[in-house]
């Protein structure tokens, strides 16, 4: 079933994205054994395991993770393929981060799990879009030769964020195949989908689904893919709070 979506003027297409309310939804990525990466996830940040559903003809399990409740809270979506053991997870993803009171403690818990620590705790060194997003921080680290910046829907201490980042030189990724998307809410989905359509003209990327109504599910919803080529779904709030309440 297709959303119906009426025509915008550009002027409010473009102002569209500050008014709505939203803010991240989930993360959903591979992985290559769901229960042990439930339980390292658990074990070493204290997430909780929310739900888990097994989806057997269409071949996959997935399990939701988080620090709270999906209609408040931003959550992992974990994702496995039944028979598939192995995946590249590329070179364009950076990172999750996850705030803690004791940094050097849960580095001892994620060594003692089994976990790999990739740098050892310490110190770093050191506008507008068109999902609306604010512009928290930028800066240039020219030494390590990479610039980073963070955007997101509110204040940089109390919201989540996307960090990205631009290594000096490098102007193409590998995205292997662990990536799956990140979901943002909004309160009309047609109307993002035609900030985004108008803003793709100009920047580049592609809509890789139209706004429409999930089979089985009626949640409304509108995907595409940024100018780098990552995944972006947009989901209706309402209708996304009333399919948590029929989970529950």
């Amino acid at each position: 079933m297709t959303a119906t979506a009426k025509a915008v003027p550009v002027d409010d297409a473009l102002e569209w994205p500050q008014k709505d309310k939203r803010r991240f939804l989930h993360a959903a990525y591979r992985v290559s054994n769901l229960d042990r990466t439930i339980k390292f996830y658990t074990q070493c940040f204290g997430m909780q395991l929310l739900r888990k559903r097994d989806f057997p003809e269409e071949k996959y399990s997935n399990a939701v993770l988080g620090f709270g409740p999906e209609d408040s809270h931003f959550v992992v979506v974990l994702t496995h393929n039944h028979g598939g053991d192995k995946f590249d997870i590329g070179t364009g993803f950076g990172h999750f981060g996850i705030a803690t009171q004791d940094i050097y403690e849960m580095v001892e818990v994620i060594r003692a799990r089994g976990g790999v620590i990739t740098r050892e705790p310490g110190p770093i060194e050191g506008g507008q879009t068109a999902l609306g997003m604010k512009l928290l921080l930028k800066y240039d680290n020219p030494q390590e030769k990479f610039s980073m910046a963070m955007v997101g829907y509110g204040e940089l201490s109390q919201t989540t964020i996307i960090e990205l980042k631009y290594n000096y030189g490098v102007a193409e990724y590998t995205k292997g195949n662990g990536y799956v998307e990140v979901a943002i809410s909004t309160e009309d989905v047609c109307k993002s989908a035609e900030t985004v359509e108008l803003v793709i003209e100009e920047l580049g990327g592609k809509i890789t689904q139209p706004p429409c109504s999930i089979p089985g599910i009626n949640t409304k919803i509108t995907s595409f893919l940024d100018p780098d080529g990552w995944k972006t779904v947009l989901v209706d709030n309402e209708d996304f709070l009333k399919e948590l309440q029929k989970k529950d």
